[in-house]
């Protein structure tokens, strides 16, 4: 059988009615970008009012940046839109505008150039009263959404093409930005958007960074990103240098989480002492090395010299669970021979051939099944990962009965492949994680009954409930921006329904 993603890297193609299509052009089934106006620049304007171009509906969600409204478009500009408003500057503990900050122009720079089917699309960005304005385009939902409507009762999986789906276009979007040289460093579930027509979109690049070649130490006075339980060994051992990796470790963390419906590692954050220095996290470590088992030298060879290594030391491994706990080596992982952020990038332009692969996607099908053989050796200690695993598709229902969204129930039929892709993904070692490219030529779209539709919600009954939306007493219209309590909601009470934990 053809590898489903033989054309993967080539970032997007074209509409064709519904399937991904197996041979040639796995992206044949997305937009060109060029269709939609994907790629074309962003408009910047100053002498124009916010107002006088689009109907603010309500509120949507807000944080440490400010505040994201809904609206419709006026005057030529059909369709719906997120208007993000940002906070000024502060100076103590006076609001007053002291410039523009420095994550608002990281990420009006980053998101005026980016274009992709699997990347929140700017529309434009307006400068009105010393305030800025980035208008996006809306999305009905998002991730964390749609798995804590699975949580409901009667709980029920995601059903297996469903989850295919969303992490394929996941991986391509996450492909693209690689390949042009992003990090996002904060995906998780609240900070993926999806359309009612099931497209997948990584959204608020709020702290993505662009990466360089070699790479420097974008820690030192910046940060620390990645909430918590998303965030990579590596910058938990207190690396200082972040790669391509930590985005795919995050996505192996959202894999499993729709899977499971639940955050595969969800441990509590220690904060900052007075003196602003960052604790190790021991805690989110032990959470995660309780299913990967304890990282080894002989399969990260780095790993003696992180900062927090002799931490490492004095964590506890997982408890023994029989034969059966460890047989596939959680964090196995792909054993790339590719170096994430080193040398061969040859897809620095949105063509996505991926990082030190450029040609040659053919041979991906081969190197999958060469890693996975290769993920037997030195596994970590007491890795219960393919137990986790095997435990979550097959009890996740508990019965064989057809879901109520139409599909089938089991997750069983994502098969072994499923794991060896997590495996991949949850790799120990950032050098030998998988990369986006290598992941959407995973034999895991290929193989079993549940196609790659580019339409996650393809086949399903179920309506998922759109984004929230209230009247909110903080104006749009004014530059100055009150406390975000006085909505009466709490800061990001859309992304974050009922009694879930923070997530950061």
């Amino acid at each position: 059988m053809a590898n489903p993603a033989s054309a993967a890297s080539q970032g997007t193609g074209t509409r064709s009615k519904g399937l991904l299509k197996r041979g040639g052009g796995v992206l044949a089934a997305f937009e060109d970008p060029s269709d939609r106006g994907y790629g074309s620049s962003v408009g910047y304007q100053s002498k124009v009012r916010v107002i006088d171009r689009y109907t603010v509906i309500g509120f949507i969600s807000s944080g440490t940046y400010g505040r994201v409204y809904k609206a419709v478009g006026r005057q030529g500009q059909p369709g719906e839109f997120a208007i993000k408003k940002f906070k000024p500057d502060k100076e103590g503990e006076v609001v007053s505008y002291t410039g523009i900050s420095q994550s608002a122009i990281r990420e009006m720079a980053l998101c005026s150039e980016l274009g992709h089917a699997n990347v929140i699309r700017l529309a434009e960005i307006i400068l009105e009263d010393k305030c800025i304005f980035m208008v996006f385009e809306y999305a009905e939902h998002d991730l964390l959404q749609i798995i804590h409507h699975h949580t409901q009762q009667p709980r029920h999986p995601i059903p297996p093409a469903t989850i295919k789906s969303i992490m394929f276009q996941l991986l391509n979007g996450c492909q693209y930005l690689h390949s042009n040289w992003v990090l996002h460093r904060d995906l998780k579930p609240a900070n993926i958007m999806v359309t009612s027509a099931g497209e997948v979109k990584i959204g608020d690049l709020g702290l993505a960074r662009m990466f360089q070649k070699p790479l420097h130490s974008l820690y030192s006075g910046d940060k620390v990103v990645v909430t918590i339980w998303y965030r990579a060994p590596e910058l938990l051992l207190g690396s200082r240098h972040y790669t391509p990796a930590i985005d795919m470790w995050a996505l192996g963390c959202i894999f499993a989480e729709l899977l499971s419906l639940r955050p595969i590692f969800k441990g509590e954050e220690a904060k900052m002492d007075s003196k602003k220095t960052v604790p190790f996290q021991r805690n989110q470590m032990q959470k995660i090395v309780d299913i990967m088992g304890l990282p080894t030298k002989e399969r990260w060879p780095l790993l003696v010299h992180m900062p927090e290594y002799p931490s490492l030391q004095q964590l506890q491994p997982p408890l023994a669970h029989g034969s059966g706990g460890g047989g596939g080596g959680g964090g196995g992982g792909s054993g790339s021979s590719s170096r994430h952020g080193h040398g061969g990038h040859h897809g620095g332009h949105g063509h996505g051939h991926g990082h030190g692969h450029g040609h040659g996607h053919n041979n991906h099908h081969a190197h999958a099944q060469q890693q996975h053989q290769n993920q037997q050796q030195h596994q970590p200690a007491g890795s219960q990962l393919e137990r986790w695993y095997n435990s979550t598709i097959n009890t996740s229902t508990g019965t064989s009965n057809p879901s109520p969204n139409g599909g089938p129930s089991s997750l069983a039929s994502l098969g072994q492949e499923g794991y060896k892709l997590l495996a991949g993904l949850l790799e120990y070692d950032p050098e030998r994680r998988l990369t986006a490219a290598q992941a959407l030529q995973h034999p895991f779209f290929a193989t079993g009954p549940d196609k790659v539709s580019a339409n996650c919600f393809e086949g399903l009954k179920v309506e998922y409930p759109h984004r929230r939306v209230s009247q909110d007493d903080n104006d749009i219209r004014t530059s100055s921006l009150p406390g975000t309590k006085r909505s009466g909601l709490p800061d990001d009470s859309l992304v974050r329904p009922g009694k879930r934990v923070k997530e950061g």
